[in-house]
């Protein structure tokens, strides 16, 4: 019995042996697997691609072709990490670049094309391969100012934009003659990537935690511990100067104070005009597009533009699309023709001495949106080597697709140098409702909306304000039927109320004066514009901060309404 108890003890000390020899075992493997750091390798996935471009270490859809200065990067690449303006035109096979200083033109498979309009040869011509367009990176580097790295052993392009702040590292092994691994991830247990030598050179993209996420000369991106790492400092790649704009130099701190001149068929005698206290832009309408290959036809006078600079205002002539939607569509389709309005109108204003253009393109079908930005990207820099202030007409935002949708304001506000929003027909010559040209609070509206919406400073922001108003007719003794209307100056109006010896009472809702009478069955109203509405909408504008007022126009004010819009200045 005693020799029994003695194998059976014998034996469970053997398993317990055993079971610790296993725990000591995983405990060894534990520590192993899970302590210390994998050392396995890998490739990346982009290893064995031609070209592979990457940007602030994201490898991008498209590579590159070519090597040196023959490198060339693919249009969508270009599109989505340098600049979304970038065009191709199909009809042309053009591509254009533009910037605040440069427009630039260049064809498919020719090293010919054009630079702010003069011709210039390329080292390299633009190319299509399997439908993509790829551009040469010299006129890129000079137009963007662009810098590219390329690996001479992996062929990968590092792409980077000019303004770019790059904080630099290198590799700091913790014990000399030893690597430091990239890895695959944040993590000791990922793979390695690369076994980087003391003094590696790293592009710092971002960083996690105790990790630095990083790409090697060679395009390799990965993590790094960032204690196995030393700051190299911040590298800044170069902006391009772009001189200043006469709008940023002479104009800033100053408030326009424009009024269009409605030219029809006669020419407005200067003569006849008197004085206009404050004003100190005027927009005569002068040109326009007459047909789809961009002829603009022209009614300038240099009597005008004399009788203006004598009084010290300047002369932005306005140029129209003719309001025909079909010959704006055709006119702005191609460089060729865009490029043909743009040089007529910088010849005029040579000619005439023009100080700025201000465009007013309406009835605008809203597939033709994109184009409008980029004739007005066209023009600006071409502009700006000539000083001449750049201005567009918008109307408020609505949901009219040929008077408003067409506009994109954001872009728009890019590409000039002021922005003058029409800020009037609230309700409009044929609305089936009366009511006011533009009441305070809804004139209110339209601008805060603007800036608001689409981040237009309101210092470029100019307010549109109605010189006219509108008779209203309702049929039946008491209004309420049917309506028509009639726009007429401020002197015919208070003629009326003179004449009629008319009591006018303030429309708190409109911010405006307001009469109403009675004639043969039916009802008149009137909103009126005097000194009150003017003084309010001047107020509005020093209260939003704006960069001034325009007033339609001339020919429709009376000599009060100067001395109000004066008051700008103050």
């Amino acid at each position: 019995m005693a020799a029994g108890r003695r194998r059976s003890r014998r034996r469970r000390g053997q398993r317990s042996l055993f079971l610790g020899i296993i725990l000591i075992t995983a405990g060894i493997w534990w520590i192993v697997s899970d302590l210390l750091p994998n050392s396995t390798h890998t490739e990346p996935d982009w290893r064995g691609m031609k070209q592979p471009i990457f940007v602030k270490g994201t490898m991008m859809d498209y590579a590159a072709i070519g090597s040196g200065e023959d490198l060339k990067l693919p249009l969508p690449v270009l599109q989505e990490a340098v600049d979304s303006h970038i065009r191709y035109e199909q009809e042309s096979k053009s591509v254009i670049l533009t910037t605040a200083k440069a427009v630039v033109r260049m064809e498919l498979d020719s090293k010919e094309g054009k630079w702010n309009g003069k011709t210039v040869a390329f080292s390299e011509a633009p190319e299509q391969l399997n439908g993509i367009v790829y551009i040469p990176v010299a006129p890129l580097k000079k137009t963007y100012g662009i810098s590219v790295h390329q690996d001479a052993d992996t062929g990968a392009v590092i792409l980077m934009n000019a303004g770019d702040r790059i904080s630099l590292a290198q590799a700091q092994p913790s014990k000399k003659g030893e690597t430091v691994a990239l890895r695959e991830s944040a993590s000791i247990k990922a793979p390695i990537l690369m076994d980087m030598p003391q003094g590696e050179r790293l592009r710092v993209w971002s960083e996690e935690e105790e990790w630095y996420f990083v790409q090697t000369d060679n395009g390799f991106t990965g993590y790094v511990k960032k204690d196995e790492t030393e700051s190299l400092g911040e590298k800044k790649i170069d902006v391009l100067d772009v001189p200043s704009s006469r709008a940023e130099k002479e104009w800033k701190g100053k408030s326009v104070n424009l009024v269009w001149e409605a030219v029809y068929s006669r020419k407005p005698d200067p003569k006849s005009i008197g004085d206009l206290p404050g004003v100190n832009v005027v927009s005569p309408t002068w040109f326009s597009v007459g047909d789809g290959e961009g002829t603009v036809d022209s009614k300038a006078d240099p009597a005008y533009v004399q009788w203006a600079h004598e009084r010290k205002m300047e002369v932005w002539g306005l140029l129209s699309n003719s309001f025909d939607p079909d010959i704006t569509t055709s006119f702005l389709s191609t460089y060729d023709r865009r490029s043909r309005v743009i040089s007529q109108m910088l010849q005029y204003a040579e000619k005439y001495k023009l100080d700025g253009i201000n465009i007013d393109f309406e009835n605008v079908y809203t597939k033709d949106k994109e184009n409008l930005v980029q004739f007005m990207r066209e023009l600006k820099p071409l502009a700006l080597e000539r000083g001449l202030i750049i201005s567009i007409d918008v109307t408020p935002k609505s949901n009219s697709e040929m008077w408003s949708a067409f506009l994109d304001r954001r872009e728009l506000a890019l590409a000039v140098d002021y922005m003058i929003v029409m800020s009037y027909d609230e309700h409009w010559a044929s609305s089936p409702k009366a009511g006011s040209v533009s009441s305070l609070s809804w004139s209110e509206g339209t601008m805060r909306r603007i800036i608001e919406e689409d981040d237009v400073p309101a210092s470029k922001l100019i307010l549109g304000i109605p010189l006219y108003t509108r008779i209203w007719t309702e049929q039946g003794e008491d209004g309420g039927g049917k309506v028509s209307s009639i726009a007429v100056g401020m002197d015919t109006v208070r003629s009326l109320i003179r004449e009629k010896k008319l009591q006018t009472q303030f429309d708190e809702a409109a911010g405006q004066n307001y009469v109403e009478y009675k004639e043969e069955k039916t009802l008149k109203r009137i909103w009126i514009e005097d000194e009150t509405s003017l003084k309010a909408r001047v107020e509005m504008a020093q209260s939003l901060e704006l960069g001034g007022i325009a007033s339609w126009t001339r020919n429709l004010g009376i000599s009060q309404a100067w001395e109000v819009l004066n008051g700008i200045h103050k």
